[in-house]
């Protein structure tokens, strides 16, 4: 059984949303468990993160980052990083933000960063741009990258960019199979 980890921290429901999207398409894979971890409920999960195989991170773009409690999180991983608790997991980030661009890509970054600074394996979004059911509509291989306006969570992100986040679970979990075989 492989084991997923979806931490993410979702200020108005929008990226909840995404980390819904992104569990139900790594549960398609046979022989996968996920479990979402909000950020606010991190303390309870330590020993989850340890054991998962992969752990995607996930946080609202704000002000051209992360969020203030997504980086506390990430400040509070300084134990598992000193004891090298995450070295050689597989890990993935998706963001979203009210507009097209909204810095997401600097979001993206930081969490690659992070996942690198843990020994971590990071694993990039692979769908092409443009396709005709809209997927991967913000043009992105870090991650996933959505948008949410002014609107309940019920409306946006759209279809498109919940399939996105659909395929990227699907791709981590295939990696996360294939990679559990080889260590």
């Amino acid at each position: 059984m492989t084991q997923i980890a979806i931490v993410f921290h979702s200020g108005f429901g929008h990226t909840k949303v995404m980390a819904e999207s992104l569990k139900s398409g790594a549960e398609s894979v046979p022989g996968t468990q996920v479990s979402l971890i909000p950020v606010e409920e991190v303390e309870a999960h330590w020993t989850d993160l340890e054991a998962a195989d992969a752990v995607v991170f996930g946080s609202p773009t704000y002000m051209g980052n992360v969020s203030a409690p997504f980086k506390a999180f990430m400040d509070a991983s300084s134990k598992p990083w000193l004891e090298q608790k995450w070295k050689d997991k597989l890990a993935a980030g998706f963001t979203i933000s009210g507009s097209p661009s909204g810095d997401k890509l600097n979001t993206l970054q930081s969490l690659m960063i992070f996942a690198m600074q843990h020994g971590m394996v990071w694993v990039g979004n692979a769908e092409m741009p443009y396709n005709e059911e809209g997927i991967n509509r913000l043009g992105s291989f870090t991650g996933v990258m959505a948008q949410a306006g002014q609107v309940a969570p019920e409306v946006e992100p759209n279809a498109a960019d919940r399939k996105s986040a659909e395929r990227l679970g699907q791709r981590i979990a295939g990696a996360s199979a294939r990679w559990a075989r080889v260590s």
